[in-house]
């Protein structure tokens, strides 16, 4: 077989190929073999008819032309293999030669993954964030930790405050008729998580354990409900009992029963050394961030629409899988939001695209620098996800090499290294923010 690979605009390559005579004859054998089976022939049985006749009563051209479909796919993935190309999208074929005794000849045209021109990579000016944690920080984190493992006591009596469990039931009518999902019972709201309709929970602070209380609310304009948007309600709520959070006092005890240590103090030098530590990690990812994005800036190239499209779709995809968990399909979350699918592929489609460029310039930046994986890392990142997975390392990694992903963890470790690399080359500037969580 013969390959030529001819560059054009806009990141499209023409392969030229001629694939051997011996190939198409073999091919239409297995032609030969196939349509034999389901065409009936006057005078032989289904299968058995020979070749000669077969061709005869069918015509030549249909042996070729299902003799060219064995043909155009192996050779054609040959070709790619051979030119060093790397589409990006399906090919289009043009048979050009199919004759006995001669070479299939054809021609793919198919886009390419673009060239991508590197401007400046390396020493970036970058600001780092100024890392402070004071003693209110920490003082947040306690009270996290106090309310973390505080204990819901039932009241006996008294009245709703902010930050109870209630257990409630209620009935949401609208111009006086019930309406759908507005009907709740043995539901557990804790007051002031904001969960409800604004101003629902407000107006049941003050109920006490058995009343019963008509609470009126004006649906958001943007709520997933369209018959609801904006509307106004009354819900009709009962409170049936009234949880309220035992806070433990800061001290020696609590220290011992939230945490390794044996004192309030060590909790707390502790607590300081890790928001220190979380900081730094922060402020280093938005170097590394920050980075990213110059390079990407600084790098010239076009991106193809059809990666764009791939990319798409692979985020509704990771969305899909992410509305799943909360027990709704796409279906649903789409007549919920009352958007369209075409809709959302617009709203990610921007983002879709800086994706696809951020992974060709650091793809482009691996290649440049020589940038390796060690089996050691692949099989300590692989090691890592067996782990995640509750799976065997060995038995995780043929999985991986039966799919062909490895090739993909290999990519992503090095695209991880190419990011490394120039937030190690950037020239930093102390700044004065703190670092934003992420």
């Amino acid at each position: 077989m013969k390959a030529t690979a001819e560059k054009l605009e806009n990141n499209t390559v023409v392969l030229d190929v001629e694939v051997d005579a011996e190939q198409l004859a073999s091919a239409l054998d297995q032609a030969y073999r196939r349509l034999v089976k389901d065409v009936n022939v006057p005078g032989f049985r289904k299968g058995k008819t020979p070749r000669v006749v077969f061709e005869n009563y069918v015509g030549k051209a249909a042996l070729y032309n299902e003799a060219v479909e064995y043909v155009i796919p192996d050779a054609y993935m040959q070709a790619v293999n051979e030119t060093g190309i790397e589409p990006v999208a399906q090919p289009q074929f043009e048979v050009e030669q199919v004759e006995e005794g001669k070479e299939v000849k054809f021609k793919a045209t198919v886009r390419v993954k673009p060239e991508v021109t590197l401007g400046q990579y390396k020493g970036l000016e970058v600001t780092k964030s100024k890392v402070e944690v004071t003693e209110q920080d920490v003082e947040q984190e306690l009270d996290k930790l106090q309310d973390r493992h505080a204990q819901l006591i039932s009241l006996e009596e008294g009245a709703v405050a902010n930050g109870d469990v209630t257990l409630i039931d209620f009935i949401g009518r609208k111009d006086g008729v019930e309406f759908e999902g507005g009907k709740g019972t043995d539901y557990s709201l804790e007051i002031g998580s904001g969960s409800f309709v604004p101003g629902f929970e407000d107006q049941l602070i003050g109920a006490t354990i058995g009343e019963t209380r008509d609470i009126s609310v004006t649906f958001p304009e943007d709520y997933q409900n369209e018959d609801l948007k904006g509307q106004e309600a009354v819900f009709t709520v009962t409170v049936k009992d009234i949880k309220r959070k035992e806070i433990a006092p800061l001290d020696d005890e609590f220290a011992k029963d939230v945490s390794e240590f044996d004192t309030l103090e060590e909790l707390r030098a502790d607590l300081l050394n890790k928001l220190k530590e979380t900081g730094e990690n922060l402020a280093q990812q938005q170097i590394k961030t920050e980075t990213v994005q110059k390079a990407v800036e600084n790098a010239a190239v076009d991106v193809p629409e059809e990666m764009v499209d791939t990319r798409v779709n692979d985020m509704i995809e990771n969305m899909e899988r992410r509305i799943m968990t909360q027990g709704l399909n796409m279906e649903n979350y789409l007549l919920y939001t009352g958007t369209t699918m075409d809709d959302l592929k617009k709203s990610f489609r921007d983002d879709a695209k800086k994706g696809v460029k951020t992974t060709l310039v650091l793809e482009a930046i691996v290649k440049e620098e020589a940038i390796e994986v060690s089996e050691e890392e692949l099989d300590k990142e692989v090691a890592a996800m067996a782990e995640s997975y509750q799976q065997d390392a060995k038995l995780l990694r043929k999985i991986l090499e039966g799919k062909n992903q490895i090739q993909f963890i290999r990519e992503g470790l090095q695209q991880q290294k190419a990011i490394d690399f120039i937030a190690e080359q950037a020239v930093l500037v102390e700044g004065t923010k703190q670092p934003a969580e992420e």
